[in-house]
């Protein structure tokens, strides 16, 4: 099995986008796809954490969403402006976009066909979950579990950001490698909402590892349209079967608490998991109990699959 634990990054063409992907875990066990949020590569889900969790019994897919990483990047899409999101707020003036997130829905399982996987458990994390979300309206019989962190349904009732987290999320490009890594820790600094001196320690690393993969600030900015010009899913939620756990930070500054409560709500039957002391990010003295969350609802989910057989 040890050959199998990590396979190196490869690329291949789903739903006509160059996504790359990595592999950790055995190649019989229960395929688990990571999907990652705006403008973050696949690396943000860390190695350890996917090592853990493949640990666990799964075989751990993590890949780079079109327009991140080393994925293939598309073009268009203006950076997007106050205007715009005064207009839309307040007048439900929709936003233009190159694409949509039912479009990044479909390079997820464009992925699941090239690697011959009919259904995983899905787990995504902040515009990932969103992306989950829609796969489990579009697509549910590819889906076996849905596990959606510090996301949204896209309801326009929800608050906003805080100022800070805001500032961070429309901040333009850095000019140089090393206001890119001064940026770096500034920005999770205001999304871990917190002190985290393990996750501190690192993050020069992560974001050195960051800017060697390859930085693409006009991709964050086409995501961010995708996002905004995809409207709410809280009403096609309501649709969705596939056993829903929610997973939200009590202090996210960005996808504020409400926010998860709300998904959890619109989703039958979805359990829901506040993390005390969470932000936007997954700092490593929240990975226990979050992997653990993890590996209770698939697997409790397969070993009711495999009674009813």
């Amino acid at each position: 099995m040890s050959s199998l634990a990590h396979q190196p990054p490869r690329t291949v063409n789903a739903n006509g986008v160059d996504l790359c992907y990595e592999i950790f875990g055995a190649a019989d066990a229960e395929p688990m796809l990571l999907i990652m949020g705006l403008g973050a590569q696949m690396i943000h889900w860390d190695d350890d954490f996917c090592r853990q969790l493949a640990a666990r019994g799964f075989r751990v897919i993590r890949f780079d969403n079109r327009d991140v990483g080393q994925s293939g990047k598309l073009s268009g899409g203006a950076r997007v402006t106050p205007f715009e999101l005064f207009k839309m707020r307040f007048f439900r003036i929709q936003i233009s976009a190159p694409y949509r997130l039912y479009d990044m829905a479909k390079d997820t399982v464009g992925l699941m066909d090239a690697l011959g996987i009919a259904s995983a458990h899905i787990v995504g994390a902040s515009m990932g979950g969103m992306i989950a979300q829609e796969i489990a309206i579009g697509f549910p019989q590819r889906i076996r579990t849905l596990i959606s962190i510090m996301s949204t349904t896209g309801n326009p009732h929800m608050p906003m950001p805080t100022r800070e987290a805001m500032a961070v999320l429309m901040a333009p490009p850095s000019a140089s490698r090393e206001e890119y890594f001064k940026r770096f820790s500034q920005t999770w600094k205001v999304l871990r909402a917190g002190s985290f001196p393990e996750d501190e320690a690192l993050d020069r690393i992560r974001a050195q590892r960051n800017y060697e993969r390859g930085l693409s600030p006009d991709g964050s900015v086409r995501q961010l349209r995708a996002i905004l010009a995809s409207g709410s899913r809280k009403e096609r939620l309501r649709s969705v079967k596939t056993p829903t756990l929610v997973i939200h930070g009590t202090v996210d500054p960005l996808v504020r608490p409400i926010a998860g409560k709300d998904t959890a709500a619109s989703i039958p039957g979805a359990t829901l998991l506040m993390v005390e002391g969470m932000g936007h990010a997954l700092p490593i003295p929240m990975w226990p109990q979050v992997i653990d969350a993890i590996d209770e609802h698939a697997h409790q989910v397969e070993t009711k699959a495999e009674n009813s057989h």
